[in-house]
This record gives C-alpha cells, structure tokens and sequence, in this order.
C-alpha cells in the first residue's frame, strides 16, 4: 500500500509541478506586459538596448511572484485534479480506500513550497527587485538619453527643452548648440553655445556643460541676454523615473514608517501594504484546502474550465481586496479589518468546499 502511494503521489507531484510552473510563466508574461508598456513609453526614446530591457525584465519578476504564486497553484491544482477527476483516477482512489486528505496530499506538498516561497518574495527578495528596478530605470534614462539626441533635428526627450545641435564629435559632446528652455513658463529662456557636453550628476540626473555661448531672457515685455564663457545646466527627462514606493520596503522598514507619517489615509495604505505581506502568503495555504475540492466542479468542463474556474476565483478574492482596502482607507473600517475580510470570507468558503469535497 505505501509502494503504491508513493507512486501515485510522485506521479500527481510531477504533474502538479510542470503544470505550476507553465501557469507562472504564463501569468507572469501576460502581467509583465501591461508595466513594459507603461516602461517602454520611458526608455523608448533614449534608446534603451536588448539587454537592458531584459535586465528590466529580471527585476519585474519578483514583484509579479507575489500575486502568480497563490494564482498559478490554484490553477495547477484545479488543472490536475479537474483531469483526474474527468479521467475518474479520484473515485478509483476513493474505491481503494483513500480519502480525501491523503488524495490532497500532493498540493500540501506543492502549497507549502509555495508558502515558503511567496515568504521570501515578500519580505525580501520583492522589495529590493524593486529598489534594483527603479535604479537601473535612472541608470539607463541618465546615460542613454544622450546618445537619442541626433545632429540637425528636435530633440525633446527632456522636460519642456528642445534642443538641436549641428554635429556630434562623440556621443556625448556636441558642436554649435541651440536650447529653448521653457521650464520656467513665465521666463523662457534661449541658449545658444558652441560647444557642450554630457555628464552624470551624482543623483544620477543630467547635466549638460557649455561653453561660449549666450542667453536670452524674456520676462512680460523685458529681454535680457548674458554671455558666458561656462555654464552648467541640469536636465530633466520628459518622463519621470520611477519614485520610491512602498513596495521598496520590506515588513519592518514599513512598520518603522507608519509611525513617522502623520496623515490618515498614507497610514492606512502602508497597514495595508504591511498586512499583504503577510495575506498573500497565507492565501497559499488556504489554497491547498480549496483545490482539490474545487477541481471536482470543473473536472467535467476538461482544463479550459479548471483554468477559467481559478482565475474567476482569484479574480473575485482580488475585487475583494482591493474594494475593503479602499473602503479602509476612506475610513469607514480599521486597517486590519480591509486587509483580513476578505481571507475570511475565502476561508469559510474553503471549509464549506473541503467538508463539500470529503461527503462525496
């Protein structure tokens, strides 16, 4: 009898892992592409190269984890049991005397991994993916955005300036240079210098170095021009990089910051940043008592049911979520209740599914 268990479980094992890990890299794909959207609007226009962009991809991955974890060991389970259930492995098993404990068995395993797993992406390897991902966005914006600018056309990659140069002796120096700078919108201002050149400010911003050139000045219906022999002038690129976030802390650097900021609602968001440390991981665990019974509803449906059935699923526990967190910064109930409700709400439902999945 245990030979033949110890079969069965590798057997469900391997299934349930492949099928996890082809629902990862699928849910983490389709995810990715709505933020390297947002992030191509960035790059796109100081000329970001391959290999950064799948620097860009790397980092994006832990902070997508977070969420396709608990996701993709639904699906993975509903997927494989939702099979067995249809090719009726399940009622043999039941028949030789198993019952629904030992059939679950292998998602315990698998959800414990799991567990473990979003653990680590939440309190540790999340929060500095997305540190590295804000610095390496800044990096490239700071020494890519110099070489986009091209001789004898408009350059407006940075923020209310356009630039046009004459000729380019290297990528970062430039030949007979005319500026309009309207950051000031009640000063424009004219530069007109014969040469410049690029360098990295220590924030890594930019700045741009001139020499012998002038400036025109227009104040109401006053003009002023100066001229220099140097001038240093910093530049801001037309699309903000990324700011940090709460997502760049971990649970204690969170913790430590709610007791430094003072207004209602920032508060409140990072309670509720803190309390999704800890919820999305123990979704994973509530996960191992919901699918197997779960997958006994979509079995007859083949797999396209058992995927549709999880992600309806998690896309309702999500709505959920996001609904009493908003209803929690607004107020109307404690920080702790937006956070848990609905992990409550999933967890009576689990215990009426399992109950459900054992009577059968």
């Amino acid at each position: 009898m245990f030979c033949m268990l110890k079969i069965i479980y590798r057997s469900v094992l391997k299934e349930l892992f492949i099928n996890f890990i082809l629902t990862i890299a699928f849910m983490n794909s389709i995810l990715m592409m709505e933020r390297l959207l947002k992030l191509s609007r960035l790059l796109s226009g100081v000329g970001a190269s391959l290999s950064d962009m799948v620097k860009i991809i790397s980092y994006l991955q832990p902070q997508l984890l977070i969420l396709t974890i608990p996701m993709s060991l639904l699906v993975s389970t509903l997927l494989v049991y939702g099979r067995m259930n249809l090719d009726s492995e399940i009622v043999v098993m039941k028949a030789s005397g198993m019952n629904f404990n030992k059939i679950s068995f292998p998602v315990m395993i698998i959800g414990l991994l799991c567990f473990f797993a979003s653990i680590a992406v939440s309190f540790y390897l999340g929060p500095k993916s997305s540190i590295k991902l804000r610095d390496e966005i800044a990096k490239i914006i700071a020494v890519r955005s110099t070489h986009a600018i091209e001789e004898g056309t408009f350059n407006t990659s940075f923020k209310d300036i356009v630039i046009i140069v004459k000729g380019k002796t290297s990528s970062d120096k430039l030949e007979t240079i005319f500026i309009y700078d309207n950051r000031k919108k009640e000063e424009p201002k004219i530069l007109m210098a014969k040469e410049g050149k690029f360098f990295i400010q220590d924030d890594l911003s930019i700045g741009l170095f001139l020499k012998n050139g002038y400036i025109n000045i227009t104040k109401d219906r006053n003009t002023t021009e100066l001229f220099f022999e140097k001038y240093k002038m910093t530049l801001n690129l037309d699309s903000d990089t990324p700011e940090p976030k709460k997502a760049d802390l971990t649970p204690s650097e969170l913790l430590q910051k709610t007791k430094i900021v003072e207004g209602y609602k920032e508060k409140t968001a990072l309670y509720l940043e803190l309390h999704r440390r800890f919820s999305m991981p123990a979704v994973c665990l509530m996960l191992i008592f919901l699918g197997p019974p779960l997958s006994l509803m979509s079995g007859k449906s083949g797999k396209l049911g058992g995927l549709a059935l999880g992600l309806l699923v998690f896309t309702l526990y999500y709505m959920l979520l996001v609904y009493s967190e908003n209803v929690s910064i607004s107020g109307k109930i404690p920080h702790y209740a937006g956070a848990w409700t609905p992990f409550i709400i999933l967890g009576i439902f689990t215990r009426m599914m399992f109950r459900k999945g054992n009577s059968h």
